[in-house]
């Protein structure tokens, strides 16, 4: 049946209408209205002051640590090796080369090998090419002689004046005297790599060699000048280089 806009249904368990209900008790008056349970939306969770501190610690402990940057390693400045020239303290002559026997002895042999040896006499430092004779050692004569050869080399060594401005500005040498044509001789041979085999195996064929490009006088492995001139047998500079070492360190140990 049809109430109103209410619908009236029969059930199992009453009458119900619209949204009331009656319980079957009997009598129509004993059917008492009764309302649907009231169901009261659920409270929200209440949290403790416990609870509380570890939601705030939440995002602490769940976010990913942030990787850590390695250490930047410190900045190493490698030391680089000095020159020889360099670290070697300063002669007589205003270089760096100590002069031992053996040196000594190599700078008379390239003398002997040169035409400057006279006897070992000091005059072999104020000789021109040619055989002529300088006076002035304040600096390099530079006199160009026409013999064979047209050369303006000079010293107890031969210096070219190229040669010898160059080697001159790299020891900081302020004159041609003799203790300043040894040091620029010693450092020719420091520029032909030759020195320190030579301090380790004395005056052997391959030094003689290194230094061939250096004086045309001095022999080639071959026996030759390295310029095609006139050069002193390798044998006769070996002995004399050891004649003149025996008389240097008899000298020394005096």
């Amino acid at each position: 049946m049809h109430v109103g806009s209410r619908s009236v249904q029969y059930g199992r368990r009453g009458l119900a209408f619209g949204g009331w209900a009656w319980a079957r008790s009997g009598s129509p008056d004993d059917r008492l209205p009764l309302r649907r349970p009231f169901q009261s939306p659920p409270r929200p969770h209440q949290h403790g002051p416990l609870a509380l501190v570890l939601l705030l610690l939440l995002p602490i402990v769940q976010r990913p640590a942030a990787p850590v940057p390695p250490a930047a390693a410190p900045d190493v400045v490698q030391a680089s090796p000095r020159p020889a020239v360099a670290a070697a303290q300063r002669q007589p002559g205003g270089g760096p080369y100590g002069i031992t026997p053996e040196r000594r002895a190599l700078l008379n042999t390239i003398r002997f090998a040169e035409g400057t040896w006279v006897g070992g006499s000091q005059v072999g430092y104020q000789v021109l090419y040619g055989g002529d004779r300088f006076d002035d050692l304040s600096r390099h004569p530079a006199i160009v002689v026409r013999r064979r050869y047209a050369s303006a080399a000079a010293g107890a060594y031969q210096f070219l004046p190229t040669t010898w401005d160059q080697a001159a500005s790299e020891l900081q040498l302020r004159d041609f005297r003799p203790a300043s044509q040894d040091q620029a001789a010693l450092h020719l041979v420091h520029e032909r790599g030759a020195l320190q085999r030579f301090d380790r195996h004395g005056l052997t064929a391959e030094v003689l060699a290194q230094l061939a490009p250096e004086w045309a006088s001095l022999p080639t492995l071959d026996g030759v000048s390295h310029y095609g001139q006139p050069v002193k047998d390798r044998s006769e500079l070996q002995r004399f280089y050891q004649r003149e070492l025996e008389r240097l360190r008899r000298f020394a140990s005096a």
